[in-house]
């Protein structure tokens, strides 16, 4: 499942994404019109900037705004950040791989083969939807 971070980091960049290029919007702005808490929304917002997905001007007009393109940004990126890995299971993973230890041998594992079939489909579907895709559905 989708985390409640993940969730909200996907409403703020939803809102974001439908400002103007030159926009900067404040979190309070981002908080009321997502209806995210707004100490929570600060930590994700924190996240998204570390992530390189957001940047921030600071001052009195300050706050935030899209770094990267509601094009390219994809819910398999979000959910990397927040939850992590999209396997089911470790041994299944591409960027958060580690062998079960309870696994004799990884290579005839039918269970690990059929999560890898699993992994695959499920990365299509999420790199397949960016943030643009969703706020033209």
């Amino acid at each position: 499942m989708l985390s409640q971070k993940a969730k909200y980091a996907l409403k703020a960049l939803l809102y974001l994404a439908q400002q103007e290029d030159t926009h900067v919007s404040r979190t309070l702005e981002i908080a009321d019109a997502a209806s995210i808490p707004k100490k929570f929304l600060e930590q994700i917002l924190l996240d998204l900037k570390r992530g390189h997905f957001v940047g921030s001007k600071q001052g009195k007009l300050g706050g935030y705004y899209l770094l990267k393109s509601k094009n390219e940004i994809t819910l398999a990126d979000i959910h990397r950040l927040f939850d992590g890995a999209i396997a089911l299971l470790p041994c299944a993973s591409l960027n958060f791989y580690e062998r079960c230890s309870d696994c004799k041998d990884e290579a005839t594992c039918t269970l690990r083969h059929g999560l890898i079939v699993i992994r695959e489909e499920t990365l299509k579907a999420m790199q397949g939807i960016t943030i643009a895709s969703l706020i033209h559905r």
